[in-house]
């Protein structure tokens, strides 16, 4: 999921710069969807590929502003990277843009570079995400082969227990404790505490992600 060809969203009520942006980044080999207003946007299916959207800050009419439809992705859980573009020098908005998670605020009109870059920073903050995703799905299909007592193991280990201290939690011999860690490290492909105190530590984070659709998706 995390390789292939990247797709660019590119929401912009001038048809000039929407085109303008939209044959740069097919020339940098990326798929380009093109919107005239927010509203056409929210209609559209998410590509499961890593992606970035390109967003104008203001949209004549009704439509949703930029900041509208950023809040709104973030409320139902779409991460995608945005790079805010704008005619207008509005500090407050640029600020809080950035504060929810926008990879740039480039005020218009800005150089070819420019949008290039950040275009391929936000594709690539999506690829690491997909990648974190990718990997914690793979680590809850192992986890999903734990017997109840190798996960109750794991937590505890997640803990910072050792082998002496899940016996007497569990009400075992130390050797039962060893037996089903190393059954348990085995099984999850792990090879220290460390690790283990990652997997679960990731794992929750993805479960709050998704719970709330607020979490921070980038890096």
């Amino acid at each position: 999921m995390s390789s292939g060809q990247a797709t660019v969203y590119i929401i912009d009520d001038e048809i000039q710069i929407r085109t303008a942006i939209g044959n740069l980044c097919e020339e940098t080999g990326h798929q380009v969807k093109l919107f005239a207003s927010t509203d056409e946007f929210l209609g559209e299916s998410i590509s499961g590929g890593p992606s970035c959207l390109v967003l104008d800050v203001r949209f004549p009419g009704t439509a949703p502003t930029g900041l509208e439809l950023q809040r709104r992705l973030a409320e139902t859980g779409v991460l995608i990277p945005i790079v805010f573009i704008s005619g207008h020098s509005d500090v407050r908005v640029s600020v809080e843009a950035m504060k929810r998670g926008a990879v740039e605020f480039l005020p218009k009109p800005f150089r070819e570079q420019e949008i290039l870059d950040a275009i391929r920073h936000g594709i690539e903050r999506d690829r690491r995400r997909l990648e974190r995703e990718d990997s914690v799905r793979e680590a809850r299909q192992r986890v999903e082969t734990l017997t109840a007592r190798e996960r109750e193991i794991m937590l505890l280990m997640a803990e910072g227990l050792v082998a002496k201290q899940i016996a007497a939690r569990l009400g075992v011999s130390e050797v039962t404790a060893k037996v089903h860690r190393t059954r348990m490290m085995r099984k999850l492909e792990l090879r220290s505490p460390i690790e283990v105190v990652r997997l679960v530590d990731s794992m929750g984070r993805e479960d709050e992600t998704a719970r709330t659709g607020t979490g921070q998706p980038y890096s």
